[in-house]
């Protein structure tokens, strides 16, 4: 598939914005009666912050559309389609995030309710953009239950990552818990993608040239696509980028995501350098944003059979 960049965008400023909420949340429930005003300015900012990446998330999403002004009919199927979900669950999630920051800010009462609320909308809409691509059974590089664990994961560590670059300039003391909650994330995301690359790796293609044509002789070539020029199936289905480039990406997300941040973490933990977290988050987004252009770009659309000359 050709990536659309305001996907990419949108699926990793939101997922991270959704995994900082989370760690947030969860150190709230963990520190409940004993959270100074340090540690609630904190998680006001940190509020503040994943509202600010799900807001640019959503942002994005917009330029990927042929219509914008036309993005509200997107939610009237949401009886069959993940994508309708996905919109109804996005605006949700921020309400209740909402919410929560806006208590957290004017210590109004039911912050634990609005938590549960935004949890509830946040893990819903993991699982809404996971299966817009989880449930393609054609393009088998998506269709894996390993889709919707890397987005929840992936999304958890970068998330983790940011809340620790937070605390360690608003509150040092949470920042060895939160370092070693990211660290463990990130290290879960690594296996859990290195998993999915040898899945894939290993696939063999339902189809072929003589299915996709109907033809049973055993050499079919291709010499010419049909047309002199290209077309929306040409552009949108395939990425137009050699093996070596694929596999030079590939590499370095795999650094740069995963074993690159991990380091940096672990040396948060002993260092007395407070930049680490942030610099740990800045590298490990770069390298999202190439993993996530891989997991478009990694899946072969059948119709590439016929553009093939092309491709």
């Amino acid at each position: 598939m050709n990536p659309a960049f305001s996907v990419i965008f949108f699926t990793t400023l939101s997922g991270a914005g959704q995994g900082l909420f989370v760690t947030l949340a969860m150190a709230e429930l963990l520190t409940r009666g004993s959270a100074t005003p340090a540690a609630q300015g904190l998680l006001v900012a940190g509020g503040v912050l994943a509202l600010l990446l799900t807001g640019l998330g959503l942002l994005a999403s917009f330029f990927h559309l042929g219509h914008p002004q036309r993005a509200w009919r997107a939610a009237a199927m949401w009886r069959t389609s993940w994508l309708s979900r996905e919109v109804i669950a996005l605006p949700l999630f921020m309400a209740c995030l909402l919410g929560w920051t806006a208590a957290q800010a004017f210590g109004l009462p039911g912050t634990l309710v609005w938590a549960a609320a935004a949890m509830v909308t946040c893990l819903a809409l993991w699982i809404c953009t996971a299966m817009i691509y989880a449930s393609l059974r054609f393009l088998q590089e998506w269709a894996s239950a390993y889709t919707l664990v890397n987005y929840i994961v992936l999304g958890l560590a970068s998330g983790a990552t940011l809340a620790t670059a937070l605390a360690a300039s608003a509150q040092p003391e949470l920042l060895a818990p939160l370092a070693g909650t990211a660290l463990l994330l990130t290290l879960a995301g690594m296996v859990s993608r290195l998993l999915s690359l040898r899945r894939n790796a290993r696939l063999k293609p339902r189809s072929t040239l003589q299915t996709a044509l109907g033809i049973r002789h055993p050499r079919i070539e291709q010499r010419a696509q049909g047309f002199m020029g290209g077309s929306f199936n040409t552009r949108e289905f395939f990425h137009g980028r050699t093996a070596a480039m694929l596999r030079q990406v590939k590499t370095g997300f795999v650094l740069g995501a995963f074993v690159v941040p991990a380091a940096m973490l672990a040396l948060a933990l002993v260092s007395p350098i407070t930049l680490l977290p942030a610099a740990a988050f800045a590298v490990q987004y770069v390298g999202l944003l190439a993993e996530r252009w891989f997991f478009f770009a990694q899946a072969n659309h059948p119709q590439n059979l016929y553009y093939q000359v092309v491709s």
